[in-house]
């Protein structure tokens, strides 16, 4: 997330990405750090055991959002 947040700084548009495990906590942590609108996607949880085709599907679920983030 703080990377996001450089970037954001540096006029470079991001978007955190974490899994739904994380909502809450991600609100906080960019309220925290001084950007609470940032732009985040989130993907099921759990990750860590996800074969590389769920994955992909995770990632499939989120992308077009992401984009979305990125070009408004």
């Amino acid at each position: 997330m703080h990377d996001t947040v450089w970037f954001e700084i540096q006029g470079i548009p991001s978007v955190m990405m974490a899994s739904d495990e994380f909502v809450d906590a991600a609100e906080a942590q960019a309220g925290s750090l001084g950007l609470p609108a940032m732009a985040r996607a989130f993907v099921d949880h759990t990750i860590q055991d996800a074969t590389d085709e769920e994955l992909y599907e995770k990632a499939d679920a989120v992308i077009d959002e992401v984009i979305s983030a990125l070009i408004d």
